[in-house]
């Protein structure tokens, strides 16, 4: 086993320490987030974390580590009879982006259970985590189904395995540690509520830390058992501190009046449930505990708010975490700030023991205090159905050459649902029909592979006809691997949602650019919503251009689109022609993901020679391709031209306005997108 990179030499990151710490002091606090971008020291913090973490005593023999003072009774490996407890160090248990339901959960030994008629399970890594840290590096790509397994077994303490007509049951009760690159996509709010505190953390901009940070690395990566041995001393030092906070726990006393704070901290901020409030309480116990003080105080409140807080605040997946820290300190004041029980106002030790002014606490560079009003439009650029009154050329607040001013997104609304037709195999998501690991059994079939998932009746309809043949005599049943059945299941897939959005003048000209990025925020809510990728083609002026390759950081895509300038001619055979371009790239990169083509047009086409007509061949080179499609027709007025429409019957695919794009909207249901040459 490899020495791992001690806590105690990682070179700043106080928030990230101390939200680790604190989970180690006091797991009832729920685990933390860590957010940053890469090469930060996320996961090395967590994997050095568990050589602090005090031992666990279990009972020998059993799988499912159960605790020798209070065993559980319904232990598959149980029950226990009295004994002695055996000590281990707690376990750290990593769940890999791609893993598997049964390697998760469990997995039952169908073979023993039709061959010898008994019930054999084979524990799973939340068995593994039990009474430990299970850890999840890039937790914001995390499949759907793992989520929600994960979930289930975080909010109930246990997991339940229920399948083929056998049910297992064992306690499941971790300390829950991810950490995510919020560039590559954000979490399911359900999931990120789950996580008790977060913490942001970045690279350091100051140039000694740097070294500091390059000279142990490379001493670490040069001689790793001694670089540890180096810091023995401290890491001894650290654990016995978590030790007697630990046992410091009980006795901290939680007043009603730092209650009182708690809850008017969480109400000024308008955090959703309950949950908020109790993460808050244990985790200022914990930080009372950590400072070795029987009483919590308004500093370790404000703490607590600072770290359970920030992701819970979150209204929609484009704001960024954070709080406002002078709307949190007049709340603490207003709702009666207590002195420390000692009588001295400094505020609590970070995870080195010394006082840093209580600042940090996972808050980003941008708090919610800053002024986040995206551009207005410049004068003469009123709301939709004003009269336009274009600024001259050169006047100020005008770019030169034709461009605008960005304009700011109307609200977003909830939009109908837009799916690829026919039915695929690409990543799991909630957008259109696919073949699936996880969803309702359809069919079986012989396993072309390895037997993945078992279609119990089939596989029983097909060994049963040969039992006297094969000379059965006890009870199981005489199963062969050509008996074997696949069982096939359907679900749905997350698409690629590639936006080609019209910015030319005659889109802001009739004052619909506020409109059309409402309607473009709003898909891109649903596709957030739909683990789908995204990417962003704009076009205007002479060209088109990438704005963003498909990725699956949703509100990289709604940041661009805030900033889109308009201005200039319509070059929307340019804009198909990139659109093209980008998906032929894609479907090299990843072939089974399908790609959905939403046009953000009034259908115009302006500059070059014969604009419309090479707009024309354009759209049906997307048709050739059975590219599925969807026109959003963004013209107005009362005189319509109907060039959105005639654009989408050249794609093969749907037309519909900015009023039908609403779920709500009495013009119909669900529109699906259709593609020429594709069956259903």
């Amino acid at each position: 086993m490899s020495t791992p990179y001690p806590f105690t030499a990682i070179v700043g990151q106080d928030d990230l320490r101390l939200g680790l710490l604190l989970n180690a002091v006091s797991p009832a606090v729920g685990g933390v987030l860590v957010r940053g971008e890469k090469g930060t020291a996320k996961s090395t913090a967590v994997r050095a974390l568990a050589a602090l973490m005090p031992e666990v005593a279990v009972v020998p023999g059993c799988r499912f580590s159960c605790d020798p003072a209070s065993p559980d009774p319904a232990c598959p490996d149980g029950p226990h009879a009295e004994a002695a407890g055996v000590a281990r160090a707690a376990r750290t248990v990593e769940l890999p982006v791609g893993a598997s339901e049964d390697r998760l959960v469990g997995a039952l030994d169908i073979e023993r259970a039709l061959s010898e008629g008994v019930k054999a399970f084979e524990p799973g890594l939340l068995a593994d985590a039990h009474r430990g840290i299970l850890y999840v590096d890039e937790v914001n790509l995390l499949h759907d189904h793992l989520v929600d397994l994960l979930l289930d077994a975080a909010a109930m303490g246990a997991s339940y395995v229920e399948r083929e007509g056998v049910s297992v049951r064992h306690a499941a009760r971790f300390l829950l540690v991810g950490t995510m690159n919020p560039e590559e996509g954000e979490l399911r709010p359900q999931l990120l509520d789950r996580f008790g505190l977060t913490v942001e953390v970045s690279a350091s901009r100051d140039t000694d830390e740097r070294v500091e940070v390059v000279r142990r690395r490379l001493a670490y990566d040069d001689d790793p058992e001694g670089f540890a041995a180096r810091w023995a001393e401290e890491e001894k030092a650290l654990r016995e501190r978590i030790a007697a906070a630990r046992a410091l726990l009980p006795r901290v006393v939680l007043g009603d009046g730092v209650l009182r704070q708690i809850a008017a901290t969480c109400a000024a901020f308008e955090v959703d449930g309950m949950r908020a409030d109790i993460v808050m309480a244990r985790t200022a116990t914990a930080l009372a505990a950590w400072a070795g003080r029987e009483e919590v105080t308004a500093d370790d409140v404000r703490q607590a708010a600072l770290l359970a807080l920030p992701h819970r605040r979150r209204r929609n997946p484009f704001d960024a975490p954070g709080l406002d820290e002078d709307k949190l300190d007049q709340t603490l004041d207003e709702a009666g700030p207590q002195e420390n029980s000692d009588g001295d106002d400094d505020p609590d030790p970070g995870p080195d023991g010394g006082g840093d002014g209580g600042g940090g606490g996972g808050v980003p560079p941008q708090a919610d205090g800053e002024d986040r009003t995206p551009p207005q439009p410049p004068q003469g650029q009123g709301s939709e159905g004003d009269s336009p009154s274009p600024a001259p050329e050169n006047a100020p607040g005008r770019p030169a050459g034709g461009e605008q001013q960005p304009v700011a997104a109307a609200e977003p609304f909830r939009t109908k649902m837009l799916s690829v037709p026919g039915l695929g195999e690409g990543a799991a998501g909630r957008r259109s029909r696919a073949r699936t690991e996880h969803g309702r059994t359809t069919g079986a079939r012989r396993p072309e592979g390895a037997l993945t998932k078992l279609h119990l009746a089939a596989t029983v309809q097909a060994a049963a006809p040969h039992q006297r043949a094969r000379g059965r005599a006890g009870r199981g049943l005489v199963v062969r691997r050509d008996d074997l059945r696949q069982a096939t299941r359907e679900g749905r897939e997350g698409n690629l949602v590639l936006f080609v959005v019209d910015a030319s003048g005659s889109m802001a000209a009739r004052q619909r650019m506020s409109a059309v990025k409402g309607a473009v925020l709003s898909l891109l809510l649903d596709a957030y919503q739909r683990r789908d990728k995204v990417g962003l083609v704009t076009f205007r002026g002479k060209e088109a251009e990438v704005a963003l390759p498909p990725t699956s950081s949703v509100d990289a895509a709604a940041a661009r689109l805030e900033s889109l300038p308009t201005g200039g001619r319509t070059p929307l055979a340019a804009g198909l022609l990139k659109a093209h371009d980008v998906l032929r790239v894609e479907r090299l990169r990843d072939p089974s993901r399908r790609p959905l083509l939403v046009v953000v047009t009034d259908g115009r086409a302006t500059g070059g020679p014969e604009p419309v007509a090479l707009a024309g061949r354009a759209a049906r080179l997307h048709r050739s391709e059975g590219t599925a499609s969807v026109v959003v027709d963004c013209e107005s007025g009362y005189v319509r031209l109907g060039l959105a429409g005639e654009l989408a019957r050249e794609l093969g695919g749907t037309a519909v306005t900015l009023d039908e794009l609403r779920a709500d909207s009495i013009a119909g249901l669900v529109k699906d997108v259709t593609a020429a040459g594709r069956a259903a």
